[in-house]
Formats: structure tokens, sequence, C-alpha cells
């Protein structure tokens, strides 16, 4: 087989595998919006810095309305997870009880979901052990997602970075998640965590399933813009954190970066740095872009970044004040996270004893 062919069919494997996905999403969230309590979430994110609009929009809002629904949900900090690419975990604890805060101001419910740290459940680390015995290392290399996040950090394959999926799925399966909302990206993350919990329950379970073969439920979310047009990142120190005071964001807003020409329009490919600004606007508005920029017209840059300032101030005001209240008393703060870290454990020692069980090591 040539490599343009092996090149063809992989890519066929990936639509297929993709259209399969799409489909079972579909059918999950049809039956989680009909029986909500039947199911259990985990979703997260790396400390690596403050949380900022493409989260909100990206996942935390989502979050929101699957605790509100009565979804089992489950939320990690995956304090491990910022050394697969990075060489110092200074501001991490500071990183982490921010990211608290904002989760909460959010609308995030502890009462009601369960907020942990990966380096306080070390059951769950300990899933990673049989896990790995059951992929090949074929499999860790294919993994796409790991291969775009080793050329972005421009660092050498750690062993950790290989494993992260792997690691993943123990975050997944230790709660027996049946359901993860992620964008297309991390797609690989969760047919493998699917292919771990499959290989498990034959290899050492098989008339007792232990594990579900969880779901991802794919974001309908669009990818959001920095202001400089690229994808907001928190590395690319192009987003709007949902922390910063309403004078940092008007800075950062009025030295974004937009083109020499007056007439404001919507054309993402001709104009991404405009057409960002505008994006970020419709969001915050629930207004489509195109509207926005007719209005805006011929007012050039200038009214264009006042307008957007105005109203991402105007959107985030609430969620700042709740935020601020919170931050109050980190007392508080720190004891949901140990709530949440205590009943994680809870979890992660059943879900191991069981494993344990399952493959004859218990003594």
């Amino acid at each position: 087989m040539t490599d343009v062919e092996q090149l063809t069919a992989a890519g066929n494997e990936i639509s297929a595998s993709f259209i399969a996905a799409k489909k079972r999403s579909d059918t999950t969230l049809a039956a989680l919006k009909a029986n909500p309590s039947q199911f259990t979430m985990l979703t997260g994110d790396r400390p690596t810095g403050r949380l900022h609009l493409g989260h909100y929009f990206g996942s935390i809002l989502e979050r929101v309305q699957m605790q509100q629904r009565g979804v089992h949900t489950n939320l990690i900090i995956a304090d491990y997870q910022v050394i697969t690419d990075r060489d110092t975990t200074a501001h991490i604890q500071d990183n982490v009880l921010n990211m608290v805060l904002d989760y909460l101001a959010a609308g995030i419910d502890p009462s009601k979901t369960m907020i942990y740290t990966h380096s306080a459940v070390p059951a769950e680390n300990q899933l990673m052990l049989p896990f790995l015995s059951l992929i090949t290392e074929a499999e860790l290399h294919r993994n796409p997602t790991v291969k775009s996040e080793m050329e972005a950090s421009g660092h050498a394959l750690t062993g950790l970075l290989l494993t992260y999926p792997v690691h993943q799925a123990c975050d997944i399966l230790f709660c027996k998640a049946n359901v993860v909302p992620i964008g297309k990206d991390n797609l690989p993350h969760v047919e493998l965590t699917r292919t771990i919990a499959r290989r498990f329950n034959e290899r050492y379970s098989p008339k007792h399933e232990i594990f579900p073969e969880p779901s991802a439920i794919l974001s309908e979310a669009p990818e959001i813009p920095g202001l400089d047009g690229r994808k907001m990142s928190k590395s690319y120190g192009n987003s709007i954190q949902l922390g910063a005071t309403a004078e940092e964001t008007a800075k950062l807003i009025k030295k974004s970066p937009t083109d020499s020409e007056r007439m404001i329009t919507f054309d993402p490919i001709a104009r991404p740095q405009v057409s960002a600004l505008l994006t970020t606007a419709g969001l915050v508005t629930g207004r489509k872009p195109e509207e926005i920029a007719e209005e805006i017209g011929n007012g050039g840059s200038g009214t264009l970044k006042k307008y957007v300032t105005e109203q991402v101030n105007k959107f985030l005001a609430p969620h700042r004040e709740r935020r601020a209240e919170l931050a109050k008393d980190m007392d508080s703060v720190r004891d949901i996270l140990e709530d949440g870290n205590r009943k994680a454990n809870e979890i992660a020692e059943q879900t191991l004893d069981e494993v344990r069980s399952a493959m004859g090591m218990v003594y």
C-alpha cells in the first residue's frame, strides 16, 4: 500500500469513527434529557492559568446545565496533567483555587457537583497500572491529540504525555462516568477509554461488568476565537479572563489587533481579527455577529472595540460580583475542595477494591 493509500485509509477510518461517535452522542443526549438521573458525567480542566470566556461558553455553561438537569456531575481539576507538557508547578495552588472560584461563581453547586483534584485521590491514579496493561504502545502513539500536544509543547515526548489518554481514562472510569462532554479534538481520548473499559470487563470480569463504556457528548459550541483571531487560549495571552477587572478587560480589548479597513464586516476568513471581536460580542449579547457588524458599519475598529468592551463587561459583571463575594472567604472555598477530594477518595477506593477483586488481588 502506498503512502497516499495509507493516508486515505486512515482518513476513512477516522471519518467512520466520528460518524459512529456522533450518532452515539445524539442517542445518548436524547436519553439523558429524558432520564438525566441515570447518567454520570466527568469533565474538567488543567489548572495552567485562569479560566476565560472560551471556557465559559465552551464547557462551563454546559456543565451547569447538566447539573441543573439532574445528571450526576463531577469536575476534575487535573493538576497532575499540568506536568505533561510543563516544567514547573509554580502558581498551581493559586490557579486551582481561582478555578474553584470561577466554577462557583458560574453556578456550579458543590452540593450537586463533586469538585476534586488529581493529586488528592491516590486510588484513582493507581488504576493507571492495570489500565496500561490493556493498551499497546502502538495505540498510544496513534492518538492524534497526543501528537498535536507534543508538537505544541516543543518538548520531547515524556512517558506522562504518551500515557495522558490512559490517565484520562482513570478520571472517567473511577467514578463510573457514562457520559463525557467534549469537543471533536478530544474524541480519541474517549474512544480509548471505551476500549480500556471493554477490555478490562472482557479479561477480568466477563460475567459482571465493572466499567461502563462511556459515550462522548460532542459539544455544539463553536470554537471561540481569541482577540487576535487565533483560538482563545491561556498560552496565547489572547483571552478574556472571567475574573479580570473591567479595567483589565478594557485594556486588553483596546490593544487587540484589527486591520486598516474602516468598514466593519464579519468575514472570519479574510478578516479574522475583526471577526473575532464580533464573535465575542455576539456570544455575550446573544446577537448575530453580522448584525453587530452592520450596526457599527463605518464606525471603524474604535467603535467596535468600545462596543465589545461595554458588552463583555456587562455580561461578566454578575459573575465578577459573585466571585468577589466568594473570595472574601477562601477558607470556605478550600473546604469545598477538601470535601470534594474526600468524596472522590471514597468512590476511588471502592472502585479500586472492585478492580483488585476482579483481578484476584485481594490478600
